[in-house]
């Protein structure tokens, strides 16, 4: 079940979750989260607990997002690194930043004990590893930053220990950890649901009002009103542009095979290599009731809406991983999710920008999302409870990124460069040559359309226009779905939106018959 986030399907997908009614009245709560993933949820948990009434809205059932399209890799080896941290944040940055990743593991785990969640949690090792000799200073380097963020149990090794292949110099980070995302939903859901918290599905937000009293509207016509909101929907769609200049959308893929259990230690693998690679391991049932272990190798990332190859970036992950690990055996799984990168390396988890006091958001998973969303659940807490937090500063969505002008502009110009698509001619001359199920970008006079042919040939047209911004949106083959290049908006093959900043479907434009 892929509920509308993509065609292709993860491993986590199959897992039994609890079904939430539909929103078809108005309602009021203390609290209102916008997003049913683990950074809504985990918020919803802590506010609860804390005596709050919450409501949780999500277009799609819970989990049913990006939270199900991760690898669930729970670490506070930081994906840009502490070195890039440390000169981007300060050394203190860089401790709290490794203070919050490693709280949020332990938060995890103490939650799955003390609410009896059963959902694979596991502590593991995990090792950054340079896969050449020009890497070895990198190593060295990112150990010193990470003993000065005050990680100090963190190793460096020769090579990665039960390896054979080459892998040069590594850093072994203890106590990571990695679980089963949904099992780990589906247990929240299930004790906000009984502790009185309110979870409802298609209740697609369309817009919110900030006041003394919050207000919701939804596209089914229901309004919700709330002394507080929460935008936890991986990108804010009540933010037209401030926060989508500081972050960018990207896209990684993930392949997944079986693999004998004993072949190699299960832990967290990442190398230095640019785009890098991440690898885990799930274990599960296989054939005649055996356990197994699947294998999950991740990477390949390229900007959301920016190409169109997932069948050779699939392909260049399986060689890859085949050449490291030859024991695997066929691919089974295979799957791609949307990872927001803010241009300093850390979150968006605070106040939104330009709003009043009672308006929160939690983005820039910078892919880190289960700490990341951890972190936002409980900072997010501790905000609205009026409680202090020492890592408020560090994730306050208003900072500006002075130290990544670089990576600022770099990011401002290829934004401003997509814009350039409404001059250009379409992707094929004609829609004669889209074939059954795949979609193109026609040009009709100055009109720009995303065309897509169904199975049995009919032809369904929407604008490629991007509601958000106006940028035109891209086809995907591999998800079968309309991706924005300039800030992550996602529309299903129909142009129904998946994903924000675009909170409205891409017009529709009149549909062909088969002749």
């Amino acid at each position: 079940m892929t509920d509308g986030s993509g065609e292709t399907v993860s491993i986590w997908m199959s897992a039994d979750m609890p079904v939430v009614s539909p929103l078809t009245t108005g309602a009021h709560a203390d609290i209102c989260i916008v997003g049913a993933g683990i950074a809504g949820l985990t918020t919803a948990y802590g506010l609860m607990k804390a005596g709050k009434s919450v409501i949780v809205l999500d277009d799609g059932q819970p989990g049913r997002g990006m939270t199900q399209r991760t690898t669930a890799h729970l670490s506070n080896a930081i994906d840009d690194g502490y070195v890039a941290l440390e000169r981007l944040h300060g050394e203190s940055g860089s401790r709290l930043a490794a203070q919050s990743h490693t709280a949020a593991i332990d938060w995890i785990e103490h939650t799955c004990i003390n609410e009896v969640i059963d959902c694979d949690f596991t502590r593991v090792n995990g090792y950054l590893f340079a896969p050449s000799e020009e890497s070895r200073s990198d190593i060295d380097e990112e150990w010193h930053a990470a003993l000065r963020a005050g990680l100090t149990d963190v190793e460096r090794l020769d090579r990665l220990p039960g390896i054979h292949f080459p892998t040069g110099p590594c850093l072994r980070f203890p106590r990571q950890a990695q679980f089963h995302p949904m099992k780990y939903l589906s247990g929240l859901v299930r004790i906000l649901e009984a502790g009185g918290g309110r979870i409802f599905s298609e209740a697609q937000v369309t817009s919110i009002t900030s006041g003394t009293q919050a207000k919701l509207e939804t596209k089914q016509g229901c309004l919700v009103t709330a002394d507080a909101v929460v935008i936890a929907t991986n990108t804010p769609i009540n933010n037209l542009v401030t926060i989508h200049t500081k972050q960018a959308a990207y896209i990684s893929y993930v392949i997944g095979a079986a693999i004998p259990l004993t072949s190699i230690e299960p832990a967290l693998y990442w190398d230095t290599l640019d785009p890098y690679h991440y690898v885990r391991f799930q274990r599960r049932s296989g054939t005649q009731g055996r356990e197994e272990a699947m294998l999950l190798v991740g990477g390949e990332d390229h900007k959301a809406g920016q190409a169109d190859d997932g069948e050779a970036r699939y392909a260049r992950l399986e060689a890859w991983a085949r050449e490291r690990f030859p024991r695997m055996e066929g691919v089974t799984c295979r799957w791609s999710g949307q990872v927001m990168e803010p241009v300093d390396g850390l979150a968006f988890i605070g106040r939104n920008p330009g709003d009043r006091d009672n308006v929160y958001i939690a983005t820039g998973d910078s892919g880190m999302g289960m700490t990341h969303g951890t972190i936002a659940g409980l900072l997010l807490t501790d905000l609205i409870m009026g409680r202090e937090s020492a890592w408020s500063a560090l994730y306050d969505p208003s900072r500006q990124p002075v130290r990544a002008a670089g990576t600022f502009m770099r990011e401002s110009f290829n934004v401003v460069a997509q814009y350039a698509d409404w001059m250009t001619g379409g992707d094929v001359d004609s829609d004669r040559e889209i074939a059954k199920e795949q979609g193109a970008v026609l040009r009709d006079g100055l009109t720009k359309i995303a065309a897509y042919r169904d199975a049995e040939g009919t032809l369904h047209k929407c604008s490629a226009v991007c509601p958000h911004l106006s940028c035109i949106v891209a086809w995907n083959q591999s998800e079968k779905t309309w991706d924005c290049p300039c800030h992550g908006s996602r529309f299903d093959k129909f142009g129904k939106v998946l994903n924000g900043p675009a909170t409205s479907d891409l017009r529709p434009l009149k549909q062909e018959q088969p002749s």
